[in-house]
C-alpha cells in the first residue's frame, strides 16, 4: 500500500523591518522577542519541526559589513540548536536592506550576497534559507503603490525593485553554498489569483500572469517567450539583466506559498460602489481594487486551488509558509483548520506539500495600514501578548495536535469560517454543542448573545427563571437537553458550586464573573475561569470589548481568576492576566 506523506508543521514569527521615508519599523521589537529569549523555549514547546526565523541584514549589519553584531543571533540560532528546533533563515523581510542601501540600488545583490557568504561561515549547520522574503509583494508595495522605502508609485520602480530582489536571492544562495553545499532555498511568495468585471479581464490576465514574476525569474524561465519579457523591457530592464538569471538560475528546493484573506483581489470599474481608497486605475480605466472576499464570487479561489495552481506550474516541493488571520479566535482555528486540510487531501493526489506553517506566533503590529504608521493595532497570534507575557491560545493546542498527527476537536471547528459565506446562525448551528448563557446580568447576557451572533458561536440563553442555579436537577435536565460545550455565568449569582461540579463531572467549559464563592468554584472545578471585573458599563465600548475578550479566553480554555481592564485601540489589556 502507498504511504501518503503528511505535512510537517512549521512556524514564524512576524520580523518585518520595513522602512517608511527614514524611519524603520520593527515587528521584532513591538512584539518584544527581541530581548525575550525564553520565547524559544515556548516555541518548541508546540512540537513544530522548523522556525522561520529572522536574522535580518539591518539589524545585525546596519553599518558596514566588518562592524557587523551577531552576538543576538548567536544567543538565539545556538538555543534553537539546542532544542532540536530547525531555523529557516531569513536575512530580509520586506525590509530595503540597511541605510546605505536600497531595492534599486544597482549593489544591492552583492551588498547581501557578502552578509549571507559571512552567516554561512559563522553557522555552517545550517541548511534552510529565505534570503529575500516576497520579493514580488515588497516590489509592489515599495515599488507600484509607494508605500514603503523607496515609495515608487511606477513600473520602473517595481521592476528595478523586482529584479533586484531577485537577483539578490540568486547571489545570496551562490554565496551560501560555497560554505554550505547542501543549503536549499525556500523561496517565499504572496500567490494570489485576480478576479474582475468583464471589461477589466484584461487587467485581471496581466496581474494573474505578473504574480509569478520573481519564481519564473528565479528558476530562468524569463526569456523573449515569456509574456512578461515585453513588460519588463518597457520598465525599463535591459535584456541582459533578464538573461542573467538564465544563466544564474536558483529554482526553490520548496516554493514557499504565503496566502491571506485580502490576497485574492477583484477589480470593478463601478467606482460608486465603493469608498475612495480603493479607486485607482491604468491607462485606460479607472476601477476599484478591492478584497475579493467582499464579493459574491461563484469561482473565487481556494487555498486549495492555488496550492494546485502552483503545482502545475512549477512542479516542485511546496509549503505553506504564512497561514494567519486577523480575525477573532474561532475564525483563526477555522483558517489555519482550512490550509491543513487541504494540505493533507493534496498530499494524497500526489502533489508534494512539505509544510503547514502557522504564521505570526506572537501576532502582529499595524498590518491593517501595512505597516505604515504605528497606530497601536495588534492582532494576536498563536501566543497572545496582550497580557504582556505571551500566553498560549488555542491555535498553540491546535498546532501541537497537529504536529503530533493527533485529532484537535472542537466544536466550533464544525461552522465554516465567514469567508465561506455560510448562512444565518439558526441553520449553521443545527445539532452544534452550543454556549449556554445563563443570564441575570441583562446587559451582559445580551451582550453575550450579540457577539456570540456576529461571531457565529451557537448559543442558548437561560434566564433565571428558566434555570434555577440553586436545583441540581433543573440543571442536568438543561444539560441533557443542549449538551453544550462551555457555560457562561451572567447571573451574578453567589451560589455556583453546584454548577461547577456538574461542569467538572460533563467536562464542560465553565466562565463565571467574580462572586463571593469563587475560591469554592475553584476548588470544585480548578479548570473554571473567573472574570473579575468592576462595574459593567456600556459606554463607550467597555462591555463589548469585555465580552470579546471572555469569549477568546474561553475558545483558549482558559484557567483560574482573571482581571480585566478597558481595551483602547487594540492595546494590551489586563484580561490576560492570571493570579
Amino acid at each position: 500500500m502507498e504511504t501518503v506523506n503528511i505535512p510537517e508543521v512549521w512556524a514564524g514569527v512576524e520580523c518585518t523591518i520595513n522602512r517608511v521615508g527614514d524611519q524603520y519599523f520593527n515587528q521584532l521589537q513591538r512584539s518584544g522577542h527581541s530581548t525575550r529569549l525564553e520565547d524559544l523555549d515556548r516555541f518548541a514547546a508546540l512540537g513544530i519541526k522548523k522556525i522561520r526565523y529572522p536574522v535580518l541584514w539591518e539589524h545585525t549589519s546596519p553599518g558596514e559589513p566588518e562592524d557587523a553584531d551577531w552576538s543576538w543571533a548567536d544567543q538565539r540560532l545556538n538555543r534553537l540548536r539546542q532544542l532540536g528546533l530547525t531555523p529557516i533563515v531569513g536575512f530580509v523581510h520586506h525590509g530595503s536592506g540597511p541605510l546605505h542601501t536600497s531595492l534599486v540600488d544597482p549593489a544591492f545583490p552583492d551588498k547581501l550576497a557578502k552578509y549571507a557568504e559571512t552567516f554561512a561561515a559563522r553557522y555552517p549547520w545550517i541548511k534552510y534559507f529565505t534570503p529575500v522574503n516576497e520579493p514580488l509583494t515588497t516590489a509592489r508595495f515599495s515599488g507600484l503603490y509607494g508605500h514603503w522605502y523607496p515609495h515608487g508609485k511606477d513600473n520602473s520602480t517595481f521592476a528595478k525593485a523586482l529584479v533586484t530582489q531577485c537577483k539578490a536571492v540568486c547571489t545570496s544562495m551562490e554565496a551560501i553554498r560555497k560554505k554550505i553545499p547542501e543549503a536549499q532555498l525556500i523561496q517565499t511568495e504572496d500567490i494570489c489569483k485576480v478576479y474582475s468585471t468583464q471589461l477589466l479581464a484584461y487587467q485581471a490576465a496581466y496581474e494573474n500572469e505578473r504574480r509569478w514574476l520573481s519564481l519564473d525569474l528565479l528558476c530562468g524561465l524569463v526569456d523573449g517567450n515569456h509574456p512578461m519579457w515585453n513588460v519588463l523591457l518597457a520598465a525599463g530592464i535591459t535584456p541582459a539583466e533578464l538573461e542573467w538569471f538564465s544563466r544564474h538560475a536558483c529554482p526553490p528546493d520548496i516554493i514557499g506559498v504565503n496566502h491571506y484573506l485580502t490576497s485574492n483581489r477583484f477589480l470593478d470599474e463601478k467606482l460608486d460602489k465603493y469608498p475612495t481608497h480603493y479607486h485607482g486605475g491604468n491607462q485606460w480605466h479607472t476601477y476599484a481594487d478591492v478584497e475579493a472576499i467582499s464579493v459574491e464570487l461563484a469561482e473565487a479561489g481556494s487555498i486549495y486551488s492555488l496550492l494546485k495552481e502552483v503545482w502545475h506550474r512549477y512542479h516542485l516541493p511546496i509549503a505553506i509558509t504564512e497561514a494567519h488571520l486577523c480575525s477573532t479566535r474561532e475564525e483563526q482555528l477555522r483558517w489555519l483548520w482550512e490550509f491543513w486540510n487541504a494540505a493533507n487531501l493534496l498530499c494524497k493526489e500526489n502533489v508534494i506539500i512539505k509544510a503547514v506553517t502557522a504564521w505570526a506566533l506572537l501576532g502582529s503590529f499595524d498590518w491593517n495600514c501595512l505597516v505604515t504608521r504605528q497606530n497601536g493595532y495588534y492582532e494576536s497570534g498563536v501566543f497572545d501578548l496582550r497580557g504582556g507575557t505571551p500566553r498560549p491560545t488555542a491555535l498553540a493546542d491546535m498546532i501541537g495536535k497537529m504536529a503530533g498527527n493527533v485529532a484537535f476537536q472542537h466544536p466550533l471547528l464544525e461552522i465554516p469560517g465567514f469567508w465561506r459565506r455560510p448562512g444565518d446562525l439558526a441553520s449553521l448551528s443545527a445539532g452544534i454543542p452550543p454556549v449556554l448563557i445563563m443570564g441575570g446580568n441583562e446587559d451582559l447576557a445580551n451582550a453575550f448573545t450579540r457577539h456570540c451572533t456576529s461571531r457565529r458561536i451557537p448559543y442558548q440563553l437561560l434566564s433565571t427563571e428558566d434555570a434555577n442555579m440553586k436545583d441540581e436537577t433543573s440543571i442536568q435536565i438543561i444539560f441533557e437537553l443542549y449538551r453544550p460545550w462551555a457555560v457562561i455565568n451572567a447571573a451574578g449569582t453567589e451560589d455556583l458550586v453546584m454548577l461547577a461540579g456538574i461542569c467538572r463531572d460533563k467536562a464542560v467549559q465553565l466562565m463565571t464573573f467574580s462572586v463571593e464563592s469563587e475560591k469554592q468554584v475553584l476548588q470544585v472545578f480548578p479548570e473554571a475561569l473567573v472574570i473579575r471585573t468592576s462595574c459593567l458599563f456600556i459606554s463607550p465600548t467597555y462591555i463589548s470589548d469585555l465580552v470579546d475578550a471572555c469569549l477568546d479566553l474561553l475558545i483558549d480554555r482558559e484557567r483560574g481568576i482573571r482581571h480585566e481592564c478597558t481595551i483602547i485601540n487594540q492595546t494590551p489589556f489586563d484580561i490576560c492576566k492570571t493570579i
